[in-house]
């Protein structure tokens, strides 16, 4: 009797779809490249590289706990902005609780106060995330229409509640001491702050990154994604882990709140609700789901705003929406979608 052995066939992906895979990593230096050719000035170039990279990692801060939630739990959370509001709000007072810190020329006691900020206000967004799941988006799920109702009308209440409790004025929102003034490159003046807010931006990234490649709850988390169903049959309690997404999306939703706050360095009770567009706009670029989607596209966001704003301000007002048609019509499902758009 003849010992045959059934060796598993390996479908090898062709080079040219594992290039088209990988093309998207290619976007932002090949706009950071014809950035260069059209601006023309390398020190010019320099400051609004930087500025673009800072302005596209706060907004994957915001949208990073957007895109999970909306891939996992498929939530269309139109009350996410409210979050950002009141994260920022948070950071406002404890950075006045903290005036001796922030106006102190020590490194150490500005960072800690950003620290206290950032903390503070992830602490307050994630318990609100919690009630706001349980209490306004539990009863909906699967309901797209009223999701965006039920939802919207959150941020309404939110808006007013913090109309109530820190007033209708816009705030001045002052960085620590070590944060304010530029770093001089040669001729390129860099804001201090904007190179910490690509330092934690790119730290967020990393950590999730390993999170949920890495690590059991990332696992269940990718399983859910893909067949949430399939994932419960397996005793692992979904419901349990939507909750806790929805509210570390929050709680990131509340750390962008404050890193956008000290980028603007005022903030009003309608903030949240503006830089949506933004982040809604990442999101379905970077494709549903997509860590790695939503950080390339607020990167291409960043960069593109800052190129435009400073060769034709007119076309930066249309910038975002021609990249986000441009990608759709090149990857109707985004750039790496997780799961296929319901």
């Amino acid at each position: 009797m003849s010992d045959t052995t059934i060796k598993p066939r390996i479908e090898k992906v062709p080079v040219v779809e594992q290039l088209m895979q990988k093309l998207p990593v290619l976007l932002v230096p090949v706009l950071a490249l014809a950035g260069l050719l059209a601006i023309g000035n390398p020190s010019t170039w320099l400051t609004l590289t930087v500025a673009g990279l800072a302005m596209g990692m706060m907004i994957f801060i915001m949208a990073s706990g957007l895109t999970v939630v909306f891939g996992l739990m498929d939530v269309i959370n139109f009350g996410h902005g409210a979050f950002v509001t009141v994260g920022a709000f948070v950071g406002f007072t404890v950075l006045a609780w903290l005036a001796g810190w922030t106006a102190s020329p020590s490194v150490l006691l500005n960072l800690g106060a950003l620290l206290v900020a950032i903390l503070a206000a992830m602490l307050i967004t994630g318990g609100l995330g919690y009630a706001f799941e349980r209490v306004i988006v539990k009863p909906v799920y699967g309901e797209h229409l009223k999701q965006i109702l039920v939802t919207m009308g959150g941020l309404i209440v939110a808006q007013q509640m913090i109309h109530v409790v820190w007033g209708p004025d816009e705030m001045h929102l002052s960085r620590p001491e070590a944060l304010q003034g530029s770093i001089v490159l040669g001729d390129a003046a860099i804001e201090k702050y904007r190179l910490v807010a690509v330092a934690i931006g790119l730290a967020l990234f990393l950590v999730m990154r390993h999170v949920l490649k890495n690590t059991k709850i990332g696992l269940l988390v990718r399983a859910g994604v893909e067949n949430g169903e399939m994932v419960e049959s397996l005793g692992y309690r979904i419901r349990r882990l939507f909750l806790i997404v929805f509210m570390t999306g929050s709680a990131l939703a509340g750390l962008g709140g404050v890193m956008w706050g000290l980028y603007q360095e005022t903030i009003t009770a309608h903030m949240g609700s503006e830089i949506m567009v933004l982040v809604f706009i990442v999101v379905i670029i970077g494709g549903l789901g997509s860590v790695e989607g939503c950080f390339i596209g607020a990167l291409l966001v960043g960069l593109l705003a800052n190129y435009t704003a400073f060769l034709a301000p007119k076309v930066a007002l249309i910038s975002t929406i021609a990249l986000m048609v441009a990608v759709l019509m090149w990857r109707p499902q985004g750039l790496y979608p997780v799961v296929k758009a319901k």
